[in-house]
């Protein structure tokens, strides 16, 4: 244009710079669509589960999960008078449901005397086993941002569970998994590094939108619950053996907690969004007549290691995605709920064996 210019050639010149302004119109408009193309597919891409594990049984319901492991302990024979948790946290003034619900509204119990040093018995417990096995205590965040809860893939899947600090776009964690597995977001682990082993108690926090009904009663499902989360990130050819090491230490707590419980194998409707392949704990309920789920232990293989870009890399080759698991050690709402019913008699509740250097006390009544 320049040169056209400079040579009077006016019309030629005005004629290529309309030309060139059309270009860069077309190319600003091609570039908008194309934006939108991505971000659409992107969208669509975020939304698409995890694959599940060859072993995962066919099925869309809960009725079709696997029993796989059944424990010889007792389920015990109650009274005919025995009473469900929410009339035994009332009748020895242990937890205070109205309360909760004045302070902040349902599913926020108040735990009082012996019934707060329960919790705090079962949380110290759960940690000092899971130290004893190795794992790393942390204590992290319990707001997390929107690249934390995309990594380990709660968003966009969940977000109508969790709950939103809208002013600052931070989110109360579900579960520890969230910052615990965040911590190694964006980290390339050197080969010897791995298993990475690390526990984390955190209260928890989920809207539970639509859950109501006889079978959220008491401490069945809250809004805001404590747990002790155990994670590993590990080299992909173990990660299969390290699930069933961490299912069979899970198991290990429920033992010496004297409860009965099943192993369950989900199939592939009722799990995760992330996981390749879970197994969920319950614990028998006397006084309710029903299973409780009291952990779920999950393999997420290269799921959340895509999202988070948590490679590792064996001798001088090329970085790998890592595989991510983690598992509740334990929540506790429903081995409360199980541990008070159980263990009632006449006298009062009895307390496990092993938690009484914790509580401090053998019986409440």
């Amino acid at each position: 244009m320049g040169e056209l210019f400079k040579s009077g050639k006016q019309a030629e010149a005005n004629d290529l710079k309309n030309k060139s302004t059309a270009l860069k119109d077309e190319t600003r408009e091609l570039t908008e669509r194309l934006d939108g193309f991505e971000k659409e597919l992107t969208s669509i891409l975020l939304r698409i589960p995890n694959l599940p594990h060859a072993s995962v049984p066919r099925g869309k319901t809960p009725e079709e999960n696997e029993i796989v492991f059944q424990s010889l302990n007792e389920i015990p024979k109650l009274a005919e008078n025995a009473l469900p948790h929410w009339e035994l946290t009332t009748k020895y003034d242990l937890i205070d449901f109205e309360l909760g619900v004045k302070l902040t509204g349902a599913g926020f119990p108040v735990y009082k005397g012996k019934g707060a040093k329960l919790q705090r018995a079962l949380i110290n417990f759960f940690l000092d086993r899971a130290t004893a096995k190795g794992y790393g205590e942390i204590q992290p965040p319990i707001l997390v941002n929107e690249d934390s809860g995309f990594g380990t893939g709660q968003l966009p899947d969940k977000e109508g569970q969790m709950y939103h600090v809208g002013i600052d776009n931070l989110y109360l964690i579900p579960t520890a998994e969230v910052p615990v597995t965040n911590i190694f977001r964006d980290v390339i682990l050197k080969n010897e590094e791995m298993p990475v082993k690390l526990t984390a108690y955190t209260p928890c926090f989920r809207r539970e939108a639509g859950s109501y009904g006889k079978d959220v009663r008491g401490l069945n499902r809250l809004h805001q619950f404590d747990k002790v989360e155990i994670v590993q990130v590990a080299h992909p050819d173990s990660s299969y053996e390290i699930l069933e090491e961490m299912r069979n230490y899970v198991a290990s707590l429920l033992e010496e907690l004297n409860l009965p419980f099943r192993t369950l194998r989900l199939c592939g409707g009722d799990m995760s969004f992330a996981s390749a392949l879970t197994y969920d704990m319950e614990v028998f309920s006397a006084a309710q007549k029903r299973w409780l789920e009291v952990s779920s232990v999950s393999n997420f293989e290269t799921f959340q290691a895509n999202r988070l870009k948590l490679r590792f890399r064996e001798a001088q080759g090329k970085p790998q995605l890592a595989h991510t698991l983690n598992g509740s050690a334990l929540a506790l709402p429903r081995i409360v709920a199980a541990l008070l019913e159980n263990n009632q008699t006449p006298e009062g509740i009895h307390i496990p064996e092993v938690l009484i250097p914790y509580t401090g006390f053998a019986i409440i009544n």
